[in-house]
């Protein structure tokens, strides 16, 4: 850069320093005069810092102005929000569970002795009666011992009338011989209870399942015979969380279905509940009873349970609605045409509304959309209000 250049410059900057200093500075002027600046440039440096001053001002003043009507704007401008009506809905109103089914009266016949099978007396899938001969086991042996047994007390009982009769025959001899007959009837009695063993028979009324032994087969007390089912009823056992244990009853209806028979309802009663939940599941087992008149269904049989409830009602509102902050879960409510903030719990999330627990009561109005800008008292214009749950 040229000398003179840099010399114009020079006498530009101080130039306007001294214009500053004359305008903003009280006294500059006789400081400079003291300095050895001529008064006339000084008179001309005044003007203009007067002018920049004038400017500076004003543009302040616009500033101001505008800023002050941006203010007014900001203020006279409410918030546009959408809002949706609080309803309620209902919770814990209504159980379905999974359950087994099992025939009222079940049992598994087993012979009460070892031995051959001489007979099957049933078929499979027969309807039985209690006491009916199911088989028979081979008995020669026991019919024997039961005719010995009978000879025996015979002989006894005509030993002790011989000896009631006699005047030579003393005390202890008859005495001895009255016991003797008392020995041969509990002999008779064993020797007969064992014949008896030998027949299997069905211990209550029922269905036949497959018999699974055939004649001449040996069997033990172990040998599973027949399956008998008594499925005038069928027990359905399910499993409920323990939150409804209070709420069910011995005798409550239930409603039932079978898988394998789907679209047909079942009627029933509950039958029994555990005496105690399960740590584990936190579960509580139940027993419903459900008639089979027509003998539809079987034991083995998986159903779908269902009950119902009165329930616990709470405020609903729209998913949209449920905010959060380091306190907590919140809605806006509208009050006025102001924001006001209630804190909720949240109970249950469904897909069209949110279940909360909180001081909402049904039909207030609660901000859905334009939450954004939302502050406590700030001014709200509604732009339109929706049912809850309705995009």
């Amino acid at each position: 850069m040229k000398v003179w250049t840099q010399l114009l410059l020079s006498a530009a900057v101080l130039a306007g320093s001294a214009a500053v200093a004359v305008r903003f500075v009280p006294g500059a002027d006789q400081v400079l005069l003291n300095a050895g600046l001529p008064r006339g440039l000084i008179s001309i440096l005044e003007p203009a810092a007067e002018g920049e001053a004038k400017a500076a001002t004003a543009l302040q003043g616009v500033q101001g102005q505008s800023a002050q009507a941006g203010q007014a704007r900001r203020g006279a401008a409410a918030v546009l929000v959408t809002t949706a009506a609080v309803a309620t809905g209902i919770v814990n109103d209504k159980l379905e569970a999974i359950g087994d089914g099992q025939a009222i009266k079940s049992v598994t016949v087993m012979p009460a002795v070892a031995g051959a099978l001489a007979s099957v007396e049933i078929a499979s899938g027969a309807k039985v009666e209690a006491g009916t001969i199911v088989a028979r086991l081979d008995d020669a042996s026991e019919k024997i011992a039961v005719s010995s047994a009978k000879l025996a007390l015979a002989a006894a009982e005509e030993k002790a009338a011989r000896y009631k009769g006699l005047q030579s025959v003393t005390r202890v001899e008859r005495d001895d011989a009255l016991r003797a007959v008392d020995e041969a009837k509990l002999a008779l009695e064993t020797a007969e209870l064992n014949l008896q063993r030998r027949l299997i028979t069905a211990p209550i009324s029922g269905i036949a399942g497959i018999v699974a032994v055939n004649p001449g087969d040996n069997v033990t007390t172990q040998t599973q015979v027949v399956a008998l089912d008594d499925r005038s009823e069928i027990l359905v056992d399910f499993w409920v969380p323990e939150r409804f244990a209070s709420a069910i009853a011995v005798g409550a209806p239930i409603d039932a279905s079978a898988i394998a028979r789907p679209g047909k309802p079942y009627a029933g009663v509950v039958e029994a509940i555990d005496s105690r939940i399960d740590a584990a599941s936190r579960t509580i087992r139940v027993r419903a009873r459900i008639p089979n008149a027509d003998d539809e269904l079987r034991a083995g049989m998986s159903f779908t349970v269902s009950m119902k409830f009165a329930g616990e009602t709470y405020p609903a509102v729209d998913p949209l609605s449920v905010q959060w902050d380091s306190k907590g879960s919140y809605v806006w409510r509208l009050n006025k045409d102001k924001a006001e903030r209630v804190s909720v719990r949240i109970v249950q999330r469904n897909p069209e509304n949110v279940l909360v627990e909180g001081a909402l009561n049904a039909g207030e109005p609660v901000i859905s959309e334009g939450m954004q800008r939302v502050r406590p008292g700030v001014q709200l214009t509604v732009a339109g209000a929706k049912p809850v749950g309705q995009p």
